[in-house]
């Protein structure tokens, strides 16, 4: 058969892609709730049920308290919300704030300031500050949480003991040791009974335990002590839910004015941050399960803003606890499938069928079971991970101060301590500025380690002091700022030791050429973070810039910053414009009448400009480079120096931000959760479409993007070894097979003729056959970009090969294996080049053929 593809006019096919511009009415939609939104539903009231009642019992608050604000945090705050899949309710980490208001002023007045802090999150939502909440640093809240979790966990041990606890944490330290000494063995025997169900229920081995953790730990925990309790026979404090008639509501705030604001401001403060924090995290959780992003929206933070503050506002005014949004139940909410905000307004349901009619069975579990249950959340809150984190990014001060702060003086003071320390560290370094003078083989180096600010003039003069006179100079900038005082130090010295005969070099970041004319700013030239080597020399302008002598071409890119304007070009003589047909110095992609320095990543003589003589008589030929020394060396071959340069930009630039990273990677081994599979193409760079980093993404590139199926003789080992080794051996979580547009594979195999000699790349483009075989198969349809067909045969067969491809995986024995045990799943990508668009296969039911690509919303 020829390998190209036929032409296909079919009838159907249009009628298929093309609809009609007038469909059928439909009838009316009637509201219904997915059976995933159900049991999503009935999986978090399980949870949130004795969840709540141990917060209402931490705090100090009327059980019923609790229930009601599991109620309206499901129902307002799931209705009104930004966020459809986060559960708001009773968290733990208003349990400190509560009980320090129920104490303070009262549970009534405690209503009345929940009223108030809903009030104030309404008005932030209006005014559409909610993303102002997430520049509060991760160590602060981290902080926050860990010492409102140390605060929970030492107050539950005295209920877990058999005691009381007391009022603060210095106090419930205090009266431990007399609590140890008259520890009730009721209380203990069915506290540690909670903990050990709590904590071996999720580790239940085998396929039987899969379908055992389907039912909450919690609850297991609660009911199974409960029922130890009831059958033993033991005497101990149980809940009691009063009347709901003897229920209290809010009443008027009774305090100091000074006070009350106070803590109108602390509860907003943690239930709104809490709240947004939780938004993105449920995000980020959406976006890694299988289909999230396409069924599900990305959370309005204002909006969510606004619904947890009608949720506030409600529940105080019915006597229940502040709400917030609550991570367990809403990561339980989304790994259960949810689909809608109709599951977290089911489980609200829920919670009021249960408070009316499950009180009987309600006022059996005893209280030290609960409390067992909200210490192990507290200790939970006190997160290894986060402080290594923390640890990671040099901001352990501030975690420490913020949660001791926490502990011994409140939640508002610790945090605001942890703000003070925040800002303190980041003036510290700021201002944190080392300078070293050096001399190695006749060569002084001057190496200024961070931002360079008038406040390090001082010392920066001292070194450059001690630096002979007509010497060598190479000043090395490691560092992002430099302000208008540094500046102008070291361009006077700079002129000066020129002047003496000696020579300078800057190196570390970008210095600007007295000819560009966007160099006139000296904030402009001073606050760039590109690495160029270049050489100072004496002339002065007026513009307060430090000149080069010889502009060296580098690789333009700038790393970890904005990818724009890419150039990783070494400039060269231009021909002479009527050989040419081009006007010298133009660059093929450049409209005409642009002028080079329009472009911030590139020098202004980069492309076709003749060399330039310098002061001192030299050229700055680009055929010529200059080491570090300042010999001239001879020309080397294009393609090295672009090597030779790429990788000076690396170890000067990206190396010191990735070294930490790296090396963590190098100590561990590298744990990837993806096997990428992609075509050879320059064009697809797989970290920047993917937003991954060093250890995320295993790999694969070939021509074409294919799989050779188990057996090809015609195929290649290394493929199958790689799959092998990803799935066995790294054990990945997903694979993905990425077509591209434009893939040159393609047009090769739809160009290819079954009679031309056989040579390597033929031969391995036989394997792409059977994505023409079906694309040339009327029974099987198309795939397609949502929202159109397929721009040409081409493109389409590019669709087709990643679905074939895709089938070629499934043949291997291990990716087989893994998928039939659930602990694989397998993902097709399509890549738009021109478009900058990235599209994903859309499956319908197992073992059917993907029918069509749609969107991805890469930036959820």
């Amino acid at each position: 058969m020829s390998a190209c593809v036929p032409t296909r006019t079919d009838s159907k096919r249009t009628q298929r892609i093309h609809r009609p511009h007038s469909p059928p009415s439909t009838p009316p939609r009637r509201f219904r709730i997915a059976g995933a939104d159900v049991s999503a539903a009935i999986a978090v009231f399980l949870i949130a049920l004795p969840l709540s009642l141990g917060i209402a019992l931490a705090t100090g608050a009327p059980l019923q308290a609790g229930l009601v604000a599991a109620a309206v945090g499901g129902i307002v705050a799931g209705r009104i919300g930004g966020s459809p899949l986060q559960v708001s309710g009773p968290a733990a980490g208003l349990t400190v704030v509560t009980a320090d208001l129920i104490q303070r002023y009262g549970w009534r007045t405690t209503c009345a300031i929940t009223v108030l802090a809903g009030l104030a999150q309404l008005g932030l939502g209006c005014l559409r500050v909610a993303r102002t909440a997430l520049a509060v640093s991760p160590a602060i809240v981290h902080g926050m949480l860990a010492g409102i979790g140390v605060t929970i966990a030492v107050a539950q041990l005295h209920i877990v003991l058999g005691g009381t606890p007391q009022s603060s944490v210095l106090a419930n330290l205090r009266a431990l040791p007399a609590q140890l000494a008259g520890l009730d063995p009721a209380a203990v025997a069915v506290s540690a009974m909670t903990l050990t169900l709590l904590l071996l229920w999720p580790r239940i081995p085998g396929r039987a335990g899969r379908l055992l953790r389907r039912v909450p730990a919690a609850l297991i925990a609660v009911s199974g002590a409960t029922a130890a309790a009831a059958l033993a026979g033991l005497v101990l404090p149980k809940v009691d839910l009063p009347s709901w008639r003897s229920h209290a509501l809010a009443g008027l705030p009774e305090g100091p004015a000074l006070g009350l604001v106070a803590a109108v401001l602390t509860t907003t403060l943690v239930c709104s941050v809490q709240s947004l924090l939780g938004a993105v995290a449920v995000d980020k959780l959406i976006a890694t399960r299988p289909g999230g992003p396409a069924r599900v929206g990305r959370s309005d933070l204002d909006r969510e803003l606004l619904g947890q503050g009608a949720a506030n506002i409600v529940s105080g005014t019915l006597g229940g606890l502040p709400v917030a949004g609550v991570a367990v139940r809403s990561s339980a909410n989304v790994q259960s499938g949810a689909v809608s905000r109709n599951s977290t307004m089911l489980h609200g349901v829920l919670v009021v069928v249960a408070a009316l009619l499950m009180v009987p069975i309600l006022e059996l579990i005893p209280l030290a079971s609960l409390a067992a249950l909200v210490m192990a959340v507290g200790i939970q809150m006190v997160s290894l991970h986060h402080i290594r984190t923390v640890t990671r990014h040099r901001e352990a001060l501030v975690y420490a101060v913020t949660t001791l702060g926490v502990v011994f003086l409140g939640v508002l003071e610790g945090v605001t301590l942890g703000i003070a320390v925040a800002v303190a560290v980041a003036l510290h370094r700021l201002t944190r500025t080392r300078i070293t003078h050096d001399e190695k083989e006749g060569v002084h180096h001057v190496h200024v380690r961070g931002q360079l600010t008038f406040l390090a003039v001082p010392r920066l003069s001292r070194a450059l002091h001690h630096v002979p006179q007509g010497s060598h100079v190479v000043v090395e900038l490691d560092g992002s700022f430099m302000d208008h005082a540094a500046y102008e130090a070291l361009q006077d010295w700079q002129k000066t030791h020129t002047a003496q005969g000696g020579t300078v070099e800057l190196t570390g970041r970008r210095v600007a050429t007295g000819t560009d004319p966007g160099a006139a700013d000296p904030g402009a030239t001073s606050t760039g973070t590109h690495a160029d080597t270049d050489t100072v020399s004496a002339p002065h302008t007026a513009h307060p810039t430090l000149h080069l002598g010889s502009a060296r071409a580098e690789c333009q890119c700038r790393p970890w910053t904005p990818w724009r304007n890419h150039r990783c070009e070494v400039p060269r003589l231009a021909p002479p414009a009527a050989a040419s047909g081009q006007h010298p110095g133009r660059h093929p992609d450049r409209q005409p009448g642009q002028h080079p320095s329009r472009h911030p990543d590139r020098h202004p003589d980069r492309h076709g400009d003749a060399p330039r003589p310098t002061e001192a008589g030299q050229t700055t030929d680009p055929s010529v480079l200059t080491p570090l020394g300042g010999t001239s060396a001879p020309a080397a071959p294009l393609g090295s120096r672009q090597l030779v340069h790429g990788i000076t930009a690396f170890q000067r630039n990206t190396a010191p931000l990735v070294r930490g990273e790296l090396a963590r990677l190098a100590k561990e081994g590298q744990r990837p959760t993806q096997l990428f599979l992609t075509c050879a193409d320059s064009r697809l760079v797989t970290s920047m479409i993917t937003s991954s980093g060093p250890g995320d993404l295993f790999v694969v590139r070939n021509v074409g993007n294919l799989v050779p199926p188990p057996g090809e003789e015609s195929g290649d080992d290394s493929v199958a070894a790689a799959i092998e080794y990803a799935v066995d051996v790294l054990h990945v979580r997903s694979i993905t097979v990425c077509g591209h547009s434009g893939c040159g594979a393609m047009q090769a195999l739809l160009q290819s003729d079954p009679g031309q000699t056989q040579t390597p790349l033929r031969r391995w483009l036989r394997l792409g056959v059977p994505s023409l075989e079906r694309m040339a198969d009327d029974r099987r349809p198309w795939p397609r970009l949502a929202g159109r067909a397929a721009a040409d045969a081409v493109e389409q067969l590019c669709l087709t090969n990643v679905v074939q491809q895709l089938e070629h995986l499934r043949a291997h024995e291990s990716v087989a294996r893994a998928l039939r045990s659930g602990e694989l799943e397998l993902h097709g990508l399509y890549f738009h080049v021109g478009e900058a668009q990235a599209y994903l296969l859309q499956a319908q039911d197992e073992g059917v053929v993907f029918d069509h690509v749609g969107a991805v919303d890469l930036t959820a």
